[in-house]
This record gives structure tokens, sequence and C-alpha cells, in this order.
């Protein structure tokens, strides 16, 4: 069934062309992703009415300067009469837009505003889509300090790494908002969500386990931080050039910081090397791993191969060797899908006005959505579905308190 579309193109637009095409925009809505997104799938909408001049004069002036002159003489005022604290600005620079790439500001538009109403649909939170024509750190951290008054919060998105780590890490000690880079920390909230589970599922604890991850981008370095913080056994991450350690005299700065913390068993070599005996793998690189590596791994192991749309280990393979199998997609069990994370992030840490996001309200959502599968725990079965209620309303109510044990809550 077609999805409903609540604010359809009108006629007139409809034969209009393209510039140096033949071609008119009903082609396109011939494509009911395109009529889908005709028009954009997001629009403002006023919560108070203007139907008089007496709504006109609360609304904007003269009333409307009481408020200003309250906000001015006490700034914290900004948080209880207007919509600062209940909305999120999602930031890119199109230069790592889903399985796209570099597409630029322009053509990542569709999925930041895809993201702004998932993220109203899920966590209840408003957020703005802001794509920025700038790919130059300093600029982009600039910009954004400078839009940061109309915000309670801003998501990093599909910003390339490593740029995205500095990038976050400058935000984050210039405001007093939470910053979330959701490529990095949703994925990695989800994953350890996933893999909790898993362990559960066959009776052993993360402290038993070996994981090798395959890919040191923006989500492999965050899924190693958060399995080394919630207490994994060990957890090797592998790049193009095979695992990172710190004998390779080709690091760049971030991934000598890996190497620091992760790899305990000291391996070298290829990821191929890297999975004899490992008791997980985790994909988040795109590329293919052999059928014979996925087979040298511990009995029991779990494969998370979540590259979109072609996981590194087709299911199919998977499942000869591995008793839990999850994918990035929507079309397997077991689907690792960032939206059962950040809705909720947001919504915990906007509800408390927290000052940032920490480790352990990471740690703490990623426990609250383990946990909402409960006693139906299976191996198609270890993570929520995002259509699952309860999900967003466990990972905000464990964020909310986890930033008030933090001392990082306002209120």
């Amino acid at each position: 069934m077609a999805a409903e579309i609540v604010n359809p193109r009108s006629d007139s637009d409809a034969t209009t062309g393209l510039e140096g095409e033949g071609e008119s925009l009903e082609a396109f809505d011939l494509d009911p992703a395109f009529a889908l997104h005709r028009g954009g799938k997001m629009a403002v909408q006023a919560t108070v009415p203007v139907r008089n001049k007496d709504d006109l004069s609360l609304a904007y002036t003269p009333g409307v300067a009481k408020v200003c002159t309250a906000i001015a003489e006490q700034p914290e005022l900004v948080n209880d009469y207007t919509w600062k604290s209940s909305v999120v600005a999602v930031v890119t620079d199109g230069t790592a837009v889903l399985g796209l790439g570099d597409i630029g500001p322009e053509a990542s538009l569709p999925v930041m505003e895809g993201k702004a109403i998932l993220f109203k649909q899920f966590g209840g939170v408003d957020a703005v889509p802001i794509a920025l024509a700038c790919t130059d750190v300093d600029e982009i951290v600039e910009t954004v300090v400078r839009l940061a008054p109309s915000f309670g919060g801003v998501n990093l998105e599909d910003i390339s790494a490593p740029r995205c780590f500095e990038i976050e890490r400058r935000l984050q000690e210039a405001l007093d908002i939470p910053i979330f880079h959701d490529d990095q920390h949703g994925t990695a909230v989800v994953t350890l969500a996933a893999l909790r589970n898993a362990a559960r599922l066959s009776g052993r604890a993360l402290g038993e386990l070996r994981a090798v991850i395959s890919g040191a981008g923006a989500a492999g370095v965050a899924i190693a931080r958060m399995l080394i913080e919630a207490g994994i056994g060990d957890v090797a991450v592998a790049d193009r050039k095979g695992v990172v350690s710190a004998d390779r005299p080709d690091l760049t700065d971030v991934k000598k910081e890996l190497a620091g913390f992760t790899n305990k068993a000291g391996l070298s070599g290829s990821l191929e090397v890297a999975l004899a005996g490992a008791d997980v793998f985790i994909g988040v690189s795109g590329g293919t791993v052999p059928e014979e590596a996925v087979a040298s791994m511990a009995p029991g192991a779990f494969v998370f191969a979540m590259a979109n749309p072609n996981p590194e280990v087709h299911p199919d393979v998977a499942h000869k060797y591995a008793a839990v199998v999850a994918t990035g997609r929507s079309d397997f069990p077991n689907q690792i899908n960032n939206v059962l994370a950040f809705p909720g992030i947001f919504a915990g840490a906007l509800q408390v006005r927290a000052t940032r996001i920490t480790e352990g309200m990471k740690l703490a959502a990623a426990e609250a959505l383990a946990s909402v599968v409960g006693d139906d725990l299976s191996a198609d079965y270890v993570i929520p579905s995002p259509f699952d209620e309860r999900v967003a309303p466990a990972v905000t109510a464990a964020v909310a308190a986890a930033a008030r044990a933090e001392g990082v809550a306002r209120r």
C-alpha cells in the first residue's frame, strides 16, 4: 500500500519542466518515491491559534514584547517560553549521505527531512533539517555555534570521517546543549543493545566475547568505544589495510587513539586473520567477507553485517555458521536501525534540559532498548522493531534518569 501523501502538489506544478530537459515533473511522479517527496516531507505547524485581533496581540505584538523582555532579563526563560527546549537541528554538509557518499547539501535534504520526521514520529521531538554549503571544519563549527540559540540540541548527520570527530568534539566544548553525531553513537547504541541480548541468549557475558569490527570510520570507532565501555572482553577494528594496531605506521590520529584502547590480543594482518576464533563480527564497512572467514569464527558466533543495501555477509551465508545474525535491512530479522535510538535519546536529554549526552546516557539507552525484548528473546528477535511503541518511552526514561544521575540535567 502506498504511503499517504498529506501535502500533495498543486495541479499547477504538474507540467513544470526541468531546466534544460524535455521531461516534465509528472514523469518523476510516476515513481512512488518521487511522488511522496513532492513538495518535501514536512512543514511548520502553529501550536496556538490566531483567529482574531486578540489572538494576534498575544502571539505577536504587543504581547510578545513582554516575553522578549523577560527572556532578556532571565535568559533561562527561553526554554519555557519558546520552542528551544523541544527542537533539534539536524545538521549536515552532505559529504557522507547514506550509501551515496559526498553528494552535496541540496541532494542531502531528502535524507535530512526524513530524519526530522522520524524524530517527530518516534520521539515526539521537533527537528529542523539544516544543510550547510561548506565542508571546512572551522566554518561548520562556527555556523552551528551561531545557530545554537534557536535549538535545544544538535544532531550531526552524514558528515564524513575523520572531520566528524573533530566537529562533534569542538561543538561539545563550545555549547551547553546536547551534540550527537548519530552515525557514530546511534549505531553504537543499537549495536550494543542487540549484542547484549545475543549474549544473554547464548548464556554468555559481554566480558567473555571477542569482537571484530570491519570499518574504522565514524560508526566503527564509536561502536568500539561503546563495547569497551560496556565491558566486552576484546575488540579489534579493521580498515582497508587490515587490523588497526599500534605497530602500523600509517594510522591517522583517530586510528592511533583507537589502537590504544582496542586489540588487547595484539592481532595484526587482515580482517580474515582476525576473524579466526572470534565470537562477534560487526560490519560497518560495505566490504565483502569471504565465507571461509565466517566459517573460521568460534562456534555459536554472532554476525552483525550492517552495510546497506548489501551486507558484508549475506544472511543466508551467515546462518550456516552463526547463532545470531543481524543486518541493517528491514527485510531480514534483527535490523540494527538508528531510529531505535536517536529519537528517545534526544527526547530524554531535552526532557531534563541536559547540557550534553554522556557515555552513561548512551549506555543507559542501550540497556533500555535491550530490555524491551524481555522474555520474547530468540535468535530472530534480539532487537525490537522501530514500530514497537515501547521503545521510545523506555529509552527516553532511561536517558533522562542517567542525565540526572550524572549531573548534566538542568531540571
